[in-house]
């Protein structure tokens, strides 16, 4: 049977199911929060080491202005919210993505959150808020100066001292990684869904989690 450490989520879909809701992409992006609430207390339950959220990529700034600022309002707000909520439960929170570039209130933030939640040991939440994986490799490579080797690559991703993930669920519909770990899921389990993500549920986690355990991994061998 297969350890899981750790699980990576595409939450793909929160406009369009704000839309079909006739509510609008923001009220999508609303209740996406929501369901990583939910996912993050049920993997406390199924003893889940490791989650990383791909909150905000870098190529997100593409995107409305006023959907832009919705986004990062929304991530303030649960911080200022829920960090009460978050230190009961355990969770510890990591960023991970260029976040120097963010608003310096933002930045503050979440920075705070970070050492809040340090020593927490329950689960590690990672947030990827304007992660893009193409920079992240190039910022290692610049990093490793002399003797290159894998260990020392790896060691100036975001990623270092982490698992790569084990699973990588994708929710509404799209096939692709969109400039996602693309060092890190080299052998990730892939689970790619048609549900929208305000949709995905615990049920959901745990039939892919169920799934998994019974894949045979070769990582290269027979």
């Amino acid at each position: 049977m297969n350890k899981l450490n750790h699980i990576a989520f595409i939450m793909d879909g929160n406009g369009r199911w704000g839309k079909k809701k006739n509510k609008g992409r923001n009220y999508g992006h609303l209740k996406g929060v929501d369901t990583v609430k939910k996912i993050v207390k049920s993997s406390i339950k199924f003893k889940i080491p490791i989650l990383t959220f791909y909150v905000f990529s870098s190529e997100n700034w593409r995107r409305p202005k006023t959907e832009v600022n919705f986004l990062f309002k929304l991530i303030k707000n649960y911080f200022s919210n829920e960090i009460d909520s978050v230190m009961e439960q355990g969770i510890k929170i990591n960023i991970i993505g260029e976040i120097n570039k963010l608003s310096h209130e933002l930045q503050k933030i979440l920075n705070r959150s970070t050492v809040l939640t340090k020593n927490n040991n329950k689960i590690i939440v990672n947030l990827a808020i304007n992660y893009g994986s193409k920079n992240e490799i190039i910022n290692a490579f610049k990093k490793v100066k002399k003797r290159f080797s894998m260990r020392k690559f790896e060691n100036c991703l975001y990623t270092k001292k982490l698992p790569n993930p084990d699973i990588l669920v994708r929710t509404g519909g799209q096939q692709r990684l969109s400039n996602f770990m693309l060092w890190q899921l080299a052998y990730t389990e892939l689970f790619f869904l048609s549900k929208l993500w305000p949709d995905f549920n615990s049920t959901d986690l745990k039939k892919i989690i169920t799934k998994f355990k019974k894949i045979k991994r070769n990582f290269g061998a027979i």
